[in-house]
């Protein structure tokens, strides 16, 4: 690590968030949702229209951090061992495992929505177990593996919509929106200055955040403390969502399912990890409302009565933090 970087994990993870920040203009608090993903051991659905810097904010952080990039391009004719890689004849008659891209630290599953199902379902599963079998036998992911998946909310055709509970898989579901119009406009400074760096000497590159410094801060994690109070408030949102008419015949009438436990489980890493990079030690309702969105929009089935009233995921989520209460 360079001498720019703190040497405490909490400094040097804040310095990778700047660095990203530089090249992804105007989406401060997507890059800061990644980073938390990457601090909770967890992986990320990013969802936005073409041109938001989806890829690029994840390529960003393959540059910053000390880490093996890999990327799938997922199209309609891929297959499962295309992903996790497969047995090979050798010119000696032996099988050998050659690993597929799924091996790396940080995957950019690009377009997951235009695979079939059996490779979606492969990546998932990778996931899940952070293993691939292959002819029986188990080989185990990276200590240091995200995957970071992409798609496009608007083209439907040739695509192969993950279902709900492929979904629940992911830690966080983030949504990029268009930047601000000063956004825009630094944006394309940006690129310009970018494209006349290119084309003169390039400026050498920072060294890499260390994988180790990723380790060290989710030790440092583990150790933040969530009192009772904000573990009821956290139980409290994932009930609301499961028994809506508890809480009104409006939010009986927009859920149709509730988030299940993994819910619960990323509310709780996601908000140790925001308060975390706040400089806390413990968890208040205000990082568990931070990050309730992320953690949650992909985890509720809205009923059809929601889209007939105009009510999103997020306006929906929106209801259920007013409605539940935080003791005191």
């Amino acid at each position: 690590m360079d001498s720019t970087v703190s040497t405490t994990p909490r400094d040097a993870v804040r310095e990778l968030q700047s660095r990203i920040n530089q090249d992804i203009i105007g989406q401060e608090r997507v890059v800061e949702r990644i980073v938390i993903a990457l601090l909770a051991n967890g992986n990320v659905l990013l969802e936005g229209l073409p041109g938001l810097a989806k890829t690029r904010a994840i390529k960003s952080l393959s540059k910053n951090l000390e880490s093996d990039f890999s990327r799938i391009q997922f199209t309609p004719d891929l297959l499962p061992s295309d992903v996790t890689g497969g047995e090979i004849l050798r010119p000696d008659g032996a099988f050998e495992f050659r690993k597929g891209p799924v091996f790396g630290n940080l995957i950019l599953a690009d377009e997951i929505n235009r695979a079939p199902p059996k490779v979606q379902s492969a990546l998932l599963e990778a996931m899940e177990e952070r293993h691939v079998t292959v002819a029986g036998k188990r080989y185990d992911l990276p200590p240091l593996f995200m995957v970071l998946a992409t798609q496009n909310p608007i083209e439907q055709e040739g695509t192969y919509p993950l279902p709900e509970a492929q979904m629940d898989r992911f830690l966080m579901h983030i949504r990029i929106d268009y930047p601000s119009d000063a956004d825009e406009v630094k944006v394309m400074r940006l690129v310009r200055s970018e494209s006349a760096i290119a084309s003169g000497n390039p400026r050498p590159s920072p060294a890499k955040i260390p994988q180790e410094t990723v380790f060290a801060a989710r030790a440092e994690i583990d150790r933040v403390t969530t009192r009772d109070v904000v573990e009821s408030y956290m139980v409290a949102l994932i009930a609301a969502t499961r028994r809506p008419a508890e809480f009104g015949d409006k939010l009986k009438s927009w859920i149709a399912i509730g988030a299940s436990p993994r819910g619960s489980l990323a509310l709780d890493r996601c908000a140790r990890t925001y308060a975390w990079l706040q400089g806390r030690d413990f968890v208040t309702p205000e990082d568990v409302q931070a990050v309730a969105h992320d953690c949650l929009r992909h985890r509720i089935s809205l009923a059809y009565e929601a889209g007939a009233d105009g009510m999103s995921a997020d306006a929906v989520l929106d209801e259920v933090i007013r409605q539940v209460a935080v003791a005191v």
